[in-house]
Order: C-alpha cells, then sequence, then structure tokens
C-alpha cells in the first residue's frame, strides 16, 4: 500500500507530458528501463519501511521517476536498477525515510551511476529520431559536447529538446510550463527556481564576458543539458532544499553557481548540475539554522 502525498503526485502530473513525449521519440527503451527503475526503487522502500512499519511513500515515484528522465536512452538495465537502490537506499532509507533525508535520492542515484559506470553513462547518447518502437542505437554528440568543441547550435531545437541527451531533459518547453504549473500550485519553491537560474545565467555570462577559453555561450548553455529540468524539479525537493526563505535563495545561488564552475573548468564531468543539487543539500539544513538564530536575535 502506498502513502498518498497530495504534492508528490502533482510532481508527477507535471513530470506525465514529459514522460510521454520521451516514449515517442524513444519508445520500448523508455518502457523497458521504466519496469526496472520502478520494481527496484519501489521494492528496496518497501523493505526498509516494512521494518519500520510504515507504508511506501508517493514520493519514491517522483524519485523513480526523475532518476529515468535523468539516464540516457542506452542505459543498460542493470546499472539503472542499481543506481535507484543506491538512491533510495543511500539518499533515503539509511536516514529514516521520507522526510528525513537530507539528499536528493534521484541526484545520490544519478552521481553514483555518473562516476562508477562514466563509459557507459557517457556513451549512451542515441540520434535524436522520430517514433520507432526501438530507435536505432547511433551515437551522437550532446549540445554541451558540441559546445565544449566551439560547435554552434541551433536554439529552436534546443528548445524543443530534438537532440541527443538524457531522454527528459532536453524538452525545455515542457520543463517550462511544468515550472509555472508546480509554482502555482506552491509544489516548488519560486525562490530556489528564481535563484538558481539568476546564477547560472549571470556567472555563465561573467565567464563569457572575460572570454574565459572554457566558458560557453550563455543561452545555448543554459538550454542545454539538465541544468533547467535539474532547478524546476530536483533543486526543487522540499524535503532536501531549505525551508526559510532567505536559505531558498542563498541554496539556489550556490546550485546554479557551482553547475556552472563545473561546466566551465571541469573536464571529465561537463555537466555539473547533480554535483552542484548535492553540495546545496549539505548546506541547507545549515542555512535554516543560521538563519533561524539571527530571527531569534532580533
Amino acid at each position: 500500500m502506498i502513502q498518498p502525498q497530495k504534492m508528490m503526485r502533482k510532481v508527477i502530473l507535471s513530470l506525465i507530458p514529459i514522460y510521454l513525449i520521451c516514449f515517442y521519440f524513444y519508445g520500448l527503451r523508455l518502457i523497458y528501463l521504466s519496469f526496472f527503475v520502478f520494481f527496484f526503487g519501489i521494492l528496496t522502500e518497501f523493505i526498509f519501511e516494512k521494518f519500520q512499519g510504515k507504508k511506501v511513500s508517493e514520493a519514491v515515484l517522483v524519485s523513480c521517476m526523475l532518476f529515468l528522465l535523468s539516464l540516457p536512452p542506452k542505459t543498460p538495465w542493470w546499472i539503472a536498477s542499481l543506481g535507484i537502490v543506491f538512491g533510495i537506499l543511500f539518499g533515503k532509507e539509511v536516514f529514516g525515510g521520507f522526510g528525513r533525508n537530507p539528499f536528493n535520492p534521484a541526484i545520490a542515484g544519478r552521481l553514483f551511476v555518473y562516476i562508477s559506470y562514466s563509459g557507459f553513462m557517457q556513451n549512451g547518447w542515441i540520434q535524436f529520431n522520430k517514433f520507432s518502437l526501438w530507435p536505432d542505437s547511433v551515437t551522437s554528440a550532446t549540445p554541451l559536447m558540441m559546445l565544449k568543441n566551439g560547435e554552434n547550435l541551433d536554439l529552436l531545437r534546443l528548445f524543443f529538446g530534438l537532440h541527443a541527451g538524457s531522454m527528459g531533459e532536453g524538452f525545455i518547453f515542457l520543463i517550462l510550463v511544468a515550472g509555472v504549473y508546480l509554482i502555482v500550485t506552491k509544489t516548488a519553491s519560486w525562490q530556489i527556481i528564481l535563484s538558481t537560474f539568476f546564477s547560472g545565467v549571470v556567472l555563465t555570462l561573467i565567464f563569457s564576458f572575460f572570454k574565459l577559453k572554457s566558458a560557453l555561450s550563455p543561452v545555448e548553455s543554459i538550454m542545454s543539458g539538465s541544468f533547467l529540468f535539474v532547478t524546476v524539479f530536483m533543486a526543487t525537493d522540499p524535503v532536501s532544499a531549505p525551508k526559510k526563505m532567505i536559505s531558498k535563495f542563498i541554496y539556489g545561488l550556490m546550485i546554479g553557481s557551482v553547475t556552472v564552475l563545473i561546466r566551465t573548468f571541469s573536464s571529465n564531468f561537463p555537466e555539473g548540475t547533480s554535483f552542484a543539487v548535492l553540495f546545496g543539500n549539505t548546506f541547507a539544513s545549515l542555512l535554516d539554522e543560521i538563519f533561524a538564530k539571527k530571527r531569534l536575535k532580533q
């Protein structure tokens, strides 16, 4: 039996259009990986919650969906399974389950597989194609890789997600719609979304202004990779994010800035968003404590 959670249900609802368009482009690859990710994710939480006499939370469905959509289409089933088990187990259950986890489970699982199996995860891209039940496994460079190589990108193709990359992270138009829905329904923090986006854009502009050799083009870099996907869905996780108003702004500034720093100066990890969110998670409770104390003194 799954414990209902209205907030998590709204997040799932916002992700459904992205999942459906992923099915249109990736067909049975998505369904195939979905089976393993959801089965092992729910099973892991069920086992640990059973010992405590608790029910599986709907939050695990959100974690599974976010982790799934962040995977490259050619990810082997066993890597996807290991990743979600690690994320739910070490990002959530070892801390006592839902509401007590300091880290976002989907991010923890994603980082685990990207570090442990980087060879698989950074070569799992396929050429963008029209609908096929099992698309041809023709490898293709992602927009971030193309930017690193100095290539020009088509902004319209970036906006509509018509490029290689992780399955659900490139459909900018749907991510923006989801972001508006989550803010209007008070499901996601607009403070975190705004400050993450603002800091990422500003720091990218600064690096471009000083013409750093490794600096990326501002507009293309923000629309490439998982920046907006992570900003809307993962940075705003209500459990692992801070609760105080000022803390949320600082938290978002940290995530956006660290993302751009890693993207600009790291040669091994061109993305940076997952590291940035995990970094922010580490300081979330501390930020709340600092600003709570300041308010008490006043």
